[in-house]
């Protein structure tokens, strides 16, 4: 456990306030007060540090540094690579970012520079090198932030210059080695794309080329590449005087860099979490979208992770923004522990008097000091977490469950053409991942390059794209005993985005034969019977042939395909493979998936069916140690019946049978 105990505290600005020295000594009483054990410093402190070019001011951080290091509180050092100065943008406007429409950005927001810009990378570097050479060894330093939200610049990610050009042909000339065979594999005979000179290549642009999806398949990647580069660069750079580990925090299904290649530079995961609490009465679907994400960011390294960003209140950024209810924050912070999360951190700990966040939640606000309410329970939170420590220490959630979520696979068939424009990838997953939740059951969310062993079940929802080596991991998979899943609009595609012909990569493990694609409107959605009960047959429905030895378990009821199977079952070797031709109602997934679960002896922790909005999950140690976390999501108390007998590790209190939970609890059993 990092810092060897569970860090509570966050996002800490102590370079907005220089000129009220008075205001840095109310911090840190606060924060003594609050339970606060962990401070992020210095990442949006560039102008700060380096007030002009070559000029460093870093006193000030080295006093604060200093001082909290007197009362015991840690420091997360950030470099200041989200943010640039004015001096630097003024001096050198070639770091800022090209808009896809060929204009260059003119200075301000965040992440406004060029990841390949060789003059950013040398100024970066010049500070990063200091700041580590500066604290990189202080006691209380205990992880490199890198940079901040990678990729987060308000438009796309990405940048169209000319450096970002002539290295993307760098990138595919590395890639395919010659245009025939990346002619090939981007199927450029059509519309007469064929290229015949490197430079003949351009990012997709609204003016230019967007329609090859090829191109752009391969542009986000390359973009991705770049941003793991410039991270590269900066952890290389802190870590030549210092030893300790580095993060880059990552956001919410962030579609615009695959984490799944920068989790293989970055030490521990971490990531900023602002759900949607009371959007709606009903509670679920937020928990079920923060839970998914925790669930992504603890599979990314098969480990604890850290909470870098939420926040105690309310945020400031969608058109109507509540506060948090009374226990709601305990409940979400709590969520993110009982997910794998080592930490509970803040953006940020004191509201700013200006700019574009001045409203945004945070522990002190611009009045009232400890006297408010969030204060309140940020300090309960803290005094809560200060006493988990050795309880959670050396756990991590293990799941027996995973469902293939892979950024490929997301660019892929969102970006293609038909048989729907209107393709939601984050929404199918979620869809699925909601009926595991719901039933206590915990899943890994895994790309198509990881191993499947350990897995009983895998579900691989809107799986259109088939990478280099998928087929032989699921193939091995169902073989040695694996239950998996695959849904319509599957296996269409490799790589590049090419059509597989002839007999698809997985025929033989599934059992049918795919032959049309059916995109009803909703005057044409058809049915079908499962387990007794008829369900929608809508948005996309595949017309398939069950293969011989196929058991055909439902078909579709009406129109022309009426007949035709749209839910079946294969066995291969050990295993058994599903394969579900129509996109239907979550009530279906649910009956589907309770079948699945005790086909594959998977069950929640506390071995009883859940009231709705309550779910449960739980951290293991290498030595069996078994903390079982369970959530009461409604407004409302709960009773959890059949749950055998428990000890609450708070507490002490015993529970056998029954448990009672009062609104928007959390409670730890062992």
């Amino acid at each position: 456990m990092l810092g060897e105990r569970i860090l509570h505290g966050g996002d800490y600005n102590p370079d907005q306030w220089l000129d009220h020295p008075e205001i840095f000594e109310e911090d840190v009483a606060l924060m003594k007060k609050a339970n606060v054990n962990c401070v992020s410093l210095g990442i949006f402190a560039w102008a700060s540090l380096e007030p002009e070019e070559g000029v460093y001011q870093f006193d000030w951080m080295d006093r604060i540094i200093t001082r909290l290091e007197t009362e015991g509180i840690q420091v997360i050092l950030a470099t200041p690579s989200g943010a640039m100065p004015h001096w630097l943008t003024q001096k050198y406007p070639e770091v800022m970012q090209v808009q896809a429409d060929g204009r260059r950005n003119l200075p301000g927001k965040r992440h406004n520079f060029c990841y390949t810009s060789p003059v950013m990378r040398e100024k970066i570097t010049a500070i990063d090198r200091e700041l580590a050479r500066r604290f990189g060894k202080r006691s209380n330093v205990i992880l490199w932030h890198i940079s901040n939200e990678l990729g987060g610049n308000f438009v796309d990610s990405v940048c169209h210059c000319e450096h970002c050009q002539a290295a993307f042909r760098i990138w595919l000339k590395k890639k395919y080695g010659t245009l025939e065979k990346l002619n090939r594999a981007w199927w450029n005979y059509f519309w007469s794309h064929t290229y015949t000179d490197w430079d003949q290549i351009h990012s997709p642009v609204p003016n230019g080329e967007t329609t090859s999806t090829a191109l752009v398949l391969d542009w986000r990647r390359f973009s991705t590449e770049q941003m793991n580069a410039f991270y590269q660069l900066e952890a290389r750079t802190v870590k030549e005087y210092s030893d300790l580990p580095a993060t880059a925090n990552f956001m919410y299904f962030f579609k615009g860099m695959d984490y799944n290649r920068l989790k293989e530079g970055v030490d521990i995961i971490s990531w900023d979490n602002y759900p949607y609490w009371h959007k709606q009465k009903d509670e679920v679907p937020t928990a079920v979208k923060a839970a998914v994400n925790h669930s992504l960011m603890r599979s990314l390294l098969k480990a604890p992770f850290l909470l870098m960003e939420s926040s105690p209140s309310s945020i400031s950024w969608r058109e109507a923004n509540p506060l948090k209810r009374p226990g709601m924050h305990m409940l979400s912070s709590m969520q993110a522990v009982a997910h794998g999360s080592d930490s509970v951190l803040y953006f940020q700990w004191r509201k700013g008097r200006g700019g574009f966040e001045k409203f945004h939640g945070a522990v002190l606000d611009h009045r009232n000091g400890a006297n408010t309410r969030v204060f309140r329970e940020v300090t309960e939170l803290g005094e809560r977490l200060s006493g988990l420590g050795e309880l959670i220490d050396h756990t991590v959630n293990r799941p027996k469950a995973a469902i293939i979520f892979d950024w490929d696979n997301w660019w892929a068939v969102e970006d293609t053409q038909g048989p729907r424009l209107d393709f939601n990838y984050v929404k199918t997953i979620l869809k699925h991942y909601r009926v595991f939740w719901e039933n206590g059951i915990e899943a890994d969310l895994v790309d198509m390059n990881d191993s499947l062993e350990g897995y009983s079940l895998v579900a691989a929802p809107l799986n259109y794209m088939y990478k280099e080596g998928y087929p032989e991991h699921v193939r091995k998979f169902v073989e040695n005993g694996g239950i998996f899943v695959n849904t319509c609009f599957s296996g269409m595609v490799d790589d590049t985005d090419l059509c597989f012909t002839g007999q698809s990569p997985l025929e033989d493990v599934l059992g049918i034969i795919q032959e049309e694609i059916d995109a009803p409107s909703e005057e044409f959605e058809n049915q079908f019977t499962y387990g007794g009960s008829v369900y929608p047959a809508q948005y996309l429905c595949e017309i398939v042939h069950a293969k011989e030895n196929t058991e055909v378990l439902a078909v579709y009821e009406k129109d022309f395909y009426a007949g035709s199977p749209v839910v079946t079952r294969n066995s291969f070797g050990k295993g058994e493979a599903y394969y579900l031709a129509a996109e239907s109602s979550l009530d279906f997934l649910r009956a589907f998936y309770q079948d699945l679960f005790r086909e594959a002896a998977l069950e929640n922790a506390l071995q009883t069916k859940l009231p709705y909005g309550v779910t449960v999950t739980e951290r293991v140690g290498d030595n069996g140690k078994r903390v079982v976390f369970v959530m009461n999501f409604k407004n409302e108390p709960v009773c959890v019946e059949g749950i055998g007998k428990w000890t609450d590790a708070e507490t002490k209190e015993v529970y056998e049978g029954t448990l009672e939970m009062k609104p928007f609890q959390c409670m730890i059993l062992i």
